[in-house]
C-alpha cells in the first residue's frame, strides 16, 4: 500500500498559530475574572453593614406600691421571750433535831395548802419530856419565890419591932430584898425555859407559812434531820414572774408599776397552750443589771393566778418559756411605715408629683420586724414607695399601683380569660 502524501508546510503553521491564540485569550479571560472577583471582594469587605433602624419601643415605667405618709400617735411592736420564775418560794427546814415521822396528806406535791396547814411531823417524845421538866422547874421556882416572900414578911415584922432606923443598904439586907429578887429571877428563867420547850414542841410540826403549792418533798419519812435540814419545797401560786430581756432602747416605751400606777400591759403566749389562747400581765420592775450574754435590759412581768385556779385560764408553769408582746406607750407626731419602706442608709423612696423617684433621708425612731417609726424627714401626704426595684435611679419614672378603691367601677383587680 503506498504511504500518504505529507501535508503542505503552510497549513501546519497556520494551525499552530490558531492554538496559541486560543490559549492566550483564555489566560487573559481568567486573569480578568480573578481581578474582578478580587475587586468585588475588597468592596464588600470595606462597606459597613447596613442595619435597618426601627423606632425604639417605649418601655413602661416599673409598677410600684406606695402609701401615703400620715402623722399619727404610734408605738413600736415590742416582743421578747422570757422564762417563768416564782415570785416567792420557800424551802421549809426543821428548826429542831429528830426523826421525820410522817408527811401529812396535804403535803402531796402539786397540792395547794393554806397558811398554817400542818405538812410534816417529827418525833416529839424527847421534846414533850423537856417540856414537862421545864414546867416542873417553873413550879419549883414559883414555890421558892413564895417561900422567900414569906421570909421577907417575917423579916419586915422583926425590923419594925426592933425600933431602930438603918441605912438603906443595911435595911435592904435585913429585909432580904436580894434574896427576893433572886427568887423572882429564877421564876423568870424557869418560865422562859418552859416557853422554849413548848416552842420546840410546836416546831416538831412543820406548817405552811403562807398559801402556796407543794413543789417537792426533799426527804423521806424516817430520815434523821438536824436543826436546819430542808424538808419541803413550797411555792407561792398566787403570782409568778417572767424575767425577759429587751434592747435598752425599748425601755423608753415602757413603764414599770408604781404606787397607784399600773405598769405597761403585756400579753403572753406559749407553745404548750391551744392556738389563740393568751394570758395577761404587767411590767412591775426594770432590773438594774444587764443580761450577761447580750447586755440587754432585764424586766420583770407579773402574772396573777398563773395556774388558772380561779380564772380558768391556761396554766403557766415554772420554767416555761413564753413569748411576750408589750403594749408600748404611744407618741404623737410619728409616721408608721412598713419595714420594707426603709432603705439602707436610713432613707426612703418617694414618688413626686411627676411620678419620679426621689430619695429622702429620715430620722428612724424605732426599727421593728414588720414596721418602722419615723420622727422627721417626711411631710404629711407624701407618697412612700414600698416596692423593691432592681436598679433604682434618682428621677426615674415609676407607675404607682392603683388600689382597689381607686379602680373604675366594674373593673376587676384580676385578669379574666
Amino acid at each position: 500500500m503506498p504511504a500518504p502524501a505529507p501535508l503542505p508546510l503552510s497549513f501546519s503553521s497556520r494551525r499552530a498559530r490558531r492554538q496559541r491564540g486560543r490559549i492566550a485569550v483564555g489566560t487573559l479571560l481568567a486573569l480578568l475574572l480573578l481581578t474582578v472577583a478580587a475587586v468585588l471582594a475588597w468592596w464588600l469587605l470595606t462597606q459597613p453593614p447596613r442595619i435597618e433602624r426601627r423606632p425604639r419601643a417605649e418601655v413602661s415605667p416599673p409598677l410600684v406600691d406606695v402609701i401615703d405618709a400620715q402623722h399619727q400617735a404610734a408605738a413600736p411592736e415590742l416582743h421578747g421571750f422570757g422564762r417563768v420564775v416564782a415570785e416567792r418560794e420557800a424551802r421549809l427546814a426543821s428548826r429542831v433535831a429528830g426523826e421525820l415521822v410522817e408527811f401529812t396528806a396535804e403535803a402531796l406535791p402539786g397540792r395547794m395548802v393554806e397558811a398554817g396547814t400542818p405538812l410534816a411531823r417529827l418525833d416529839d417524845a424527847d421534846l414533850r419530856l423537856n417540856l414537862r421538866e421545864a414546867e416542873a422547874a417553873l413550879v419549883q421556882a414559883e414555890a421558892a419565890l413564895a417561900m422567900e416572900r414569906g421570909e421577907q414578911q417575917r423579916a419586915e415584922t422583926e425590923y419594925r419591932s426592933f425600933g431602930r432606923e438603918l441605912t438603906a443598904e443595911r435595911r435592904a439586907l435585913v429585909l432580904r430584898e436580894p434574896q427576893l429578887r433572886n427568887a423572882e429571877a429564877e421564876v423568870e428563867r424557869a418560865r422562859a425555859a418552859r416557853d422554849r420547850a413548848r416552842l420546840a414542841l410546836e416546831r416538831a410540826t412543820l406548817s405552811a407559812p403562807w398559801r402556796g403549792m407543794v413543789q417537792a418533798r426533799l426527804l423521806g419519812a424516817g430520815s434523821a434531820v438536824a436543826n436546819g435540814t430542808e424538808i419541803l419545797h413550797l411555792v407561792d401560786a398566787s403570782r409568778f414572774w417572767v424575767r425577759v430581756s429587751l434592747p435598752g432602747e425599748a425601755l423608753a416605751w415602757l413603764e414599770a408599776a408604781d404606787a397607784g400606777r399600773p405598769g405597761s400591759p403585756v400579753t403572753l403566749a406559749t407553745r404548750t397552750w391551744p392556738d389563740g389562747q393568751t394570758r395577761s400581765g404587767e411590767v412591775i420592775a426594770i432590773l438594774p443589771a444587764l443580761e450577761e450574754e447580750g447586755l440587754q435590759a432585764q424586766l420583770l412581768v407579773a402574772i396573777e393566778d398563773p395556774l388558772g385556779l380561779e380564772n380558768n385560764l391556761p396554766a403557766l408553769r415554772l420554767g416555761d418559756v413564753v413569748r411576750l408582746t408589750f403594749v408600748a406607750r404611744p407618741r404623737e407626731g410619728l409616721f408608721a411605715l412598713p419595714a420594707a419602706a426603709l432603705r439602707p442608709g436610713e432613707e426612703v423612696w418617694l414618688l413626686d408629683d411627676e411620678e419620679r423617684l426621689r430619695r429622702r433621708a429620715v430620722e428612724v425612731v424605732h426599727r421593728g420586724e414588720t414596721r418602722v417609726l419615723v420622727g422627721a424627714g417626711l411631710e404629711e401626704g407624701e407618697r412612700v414607695v414600698t416596692s423593691q426595684l432592681g436598679q433604682p435611679r434618682e428621677g426615674m419614672r415609676l407607675r404607682p399601683r392603683i388600689a382597689d378603691r381607686e379602680r373604675p367601677a366594674g373593673e376587676s383587680g384580676e385578669s379574666r380569660s
